[in-house]
């Protein structure tokens, strides 16, 4: 099975390797203020799920501090000159705020001659078309990917885990997005409480037969992060957390589902070591990684198959 990576096709389009480069916006979320709920969701850290941005600061100052974390991975001989970089900004929700103050911002960043992407973290109900338009603007100076976070189409476990918009709301907003030729990046999260190995591959069923095509997945095993809603409950009633072995199985089905064109942007999370209570093994990336390919290897593609419309 042959499986389009982020990694390869940045290397095809700048002829190197491009890095990513974690930033801040300064942004809040609209489920932590109050608009569409509190507390965020249970699975999000203090950090608004960006533990690897840098500290909110002037972005100069931010860029150069997250090089300086990130140059090492560059081969030696490619001048500083040549070196391109994404600017990701993750964590919380970085379109909720005013055009005045985030256009600014972020044409200040993608003017920037290294930077080849820009990368914004967001969620479907944070994109009004004051959003989009700037979006629009941004992405005729260089290209511009949204990051959707939905984790999952079931109603049952995104109310669970305080999700605070429904299904209709990303699919209305993903139309939105393709239609002003942005492109789009979804957020799964599997191992969820309560859902079961044929809930997850639903979810990806379902994003293997959006149209337009979706352009970019990133598959990440839930992680028990000290600081979040779902931490006390995991100590309080643990519930079962997939091993290495179920979740490498289940990403190989989830890649199996999906069409040939979405690009795999993440198939295994970088856990935060210091805040991560479990699962433990995957603090291993390496070995994950490496038990990926092998049963990749061993795969054969195959059709999405019919998308069951039961979202419950």
């Amino acid at each position: 099975m042959r499986i389009r990576t982020i990694s390869e096709e940045l290397k095809k389009e700048y002829g190197s390797k491009v890095l990513k480069l974690s930033l801040t916006s300064g942004c809040s979320c609209p489920n932590r203020d109050g608009r569409a709920g509190y507390g965020g969701c249970s699975f999000c850290s203090e950090g608004g799920s960006g533990e690897f941005a840098a500290e909110y600061a002037p972005l100069t100052d931010q860029i150069r501090e997250a090089k300086q974390r990130v140059d090492h991975k560059f081969p030696k001989d490619l001048p500083e000159g040549e070196r391109k970089y994404i600017a990701y900004f993750q964590s919380f929700s970085n379109t909720y705020g005013s055009v005045e103050r985030l256009e600014p911002l972020y044409t200040e960043v993608i003017s920037r001659p290294e930077i080849a992407v820009l990368s914004i973290g967001t969620r479907p109900d944070c994109i009004p078309d004051e959003i989009l338009d700037m979006l629009i603007r941004l992405n005729g100076i260089k290209p511009v990917w949204a990051e959707l976070g939905l984790q999952t189409i079931h109603e049952k476990t995104a109310e669970a885990f305080n999700r605070g918009y429904r299904l209709d709301v990303f699919e209305e907003t993903y139309q939105r997005l393709k239609k002003a030729g942005i492109t789009v990046i979804v957020h799964v999260i599997l191992g969820l409480p309560g859902e079961t190995r044929e809930d997850m591959l639903e979810t990806v069923r379902y994003l293997a037969g959006l149209t337009p095509r979706l352009d970019g997945i990133k598959l990440q095993m839930l992680q028990i992060l000290s600081g979040s809603r779902l931490a006390e409950e995991w100590k309080q009633q643990p519930f079962p957390l997939l091993s290495m072995e179920e979740y490498t199985d289940l990403v190989t089905d989830c890649l199996r589902i999906l069409p040939e064109e979405t690009v795999v942007h993440r198939m295994t999370g970088d856990p935060p070591r210091r805040l991560l209570l479990a699962p433990s093994w995957t603090t291993d990336k390496k070995r994950v990684l490496n038990m990926l390919r092998e049963k990749i290897s061993k795969t054969e593609r195959r059709p999405a198959g019919p998308f069951s419309e039961s979202r419950v």
